[in-house]
């Protein structure tokens, strides 16, 4: 596992690098330290990380531009900042939690523990997911998702105006972000659940889902009962 720390202080970069190989103590992990936004933009490139703790201020520069230039990368982002007036835009950019500076081990542990632990949501919750396209950043709103569809090294956003989006987050991270309301309805497919009509049984004992908007998703077979619960 790689784990990529973007902190211009020497001290803290030191503090997160002893947790965070703390928390990870049972894996193996490669943790890299980088004290600037150039540098640690460079080996995002060079070598994407699974996991990045991102300072927002380092040394004058930005953090936010990692965010907008990563805005759709497959690893999730972690925020450890004294900057909580843009806790909020950071959410909205899709990151994993809003660590607060000065912080304690306790903190940055149930930060890494949302990473670990697909079922933990963050406090804050995002309304947005941001896409990249031709260079610009588009911040969808979460109610305008249908559902989710796996395609490859991609995800597919398909939206209630018929319209399509490509993320390069999977499934799995991409339900760690989204709330509750999206159901894993099948290894392929995240639907908002308040957008199912009901659940069809099919010939072959196959099942499916029908959206208010006619569309027709795969049920699997371990998803089935506790859904139809749901919908009755």
């Amino acid at each position: 596992m790689n784990i990529l720390i973007i902190e211009d202080e020497a001290r803290i970069a030191r503090r997160l690098q002893r947790m965070t190989a703390e928390f990870f103590a049972d894996k193996a992990v490669d943790i890299t330290v980088c004290d600037s936004l150039q540098k640690g933009l460079d080996q995002i490139t060079s070598q994407p990380p699974d996991v990045l703790l991102l300072d927002l201020n380092l040394n004058g520069d930005n953090g936010f531009e990692v965010l907008e230039q990563m805005v759709a990368s497959s690893f999730h982002t972690i925020i450890v900042s004294a900057n909580t007036d843009k806790a909020i835009n950071a959410f909205a950019y899709g990151v994993l939690d809003f660590v607060p500076k000065p912080f304690d081990q306790d903190r940055l542990f149930k930060a890494l523990t949302r990473f670990v632990s697909p079922a933990q949501k963050p406090d804050e919750g995002i309304k947005y997911l941001a896409v990249k396209r031709a260079g610009q950043v588009r911040l969808i709103n979460i109610a305008e998702i249908l559902y989710i569809k796996g395609a490859g090294i991609y995800t597919e956003l398909h939206l209630n105006n018929g319209q399509q989006e490509l993320h390069d987050k999977s499934l799995e991270l991409l339900q760690q972000l989204l709330p509750n309301q999206f159901e894993r309805i099948h290894k392929s497919y995240l639907v908002s659940f308040q957008q199912i009509e009901k659940i069809l049984v099919n010939p072959g004992t196959r099942y499916s889902a029908l959206l208010k908007t006619g569309d027709l998703l795969p049920v699997g077979r371990s998803k089935y009962k506790e859904l139809k619960n749901k919908t009755i």
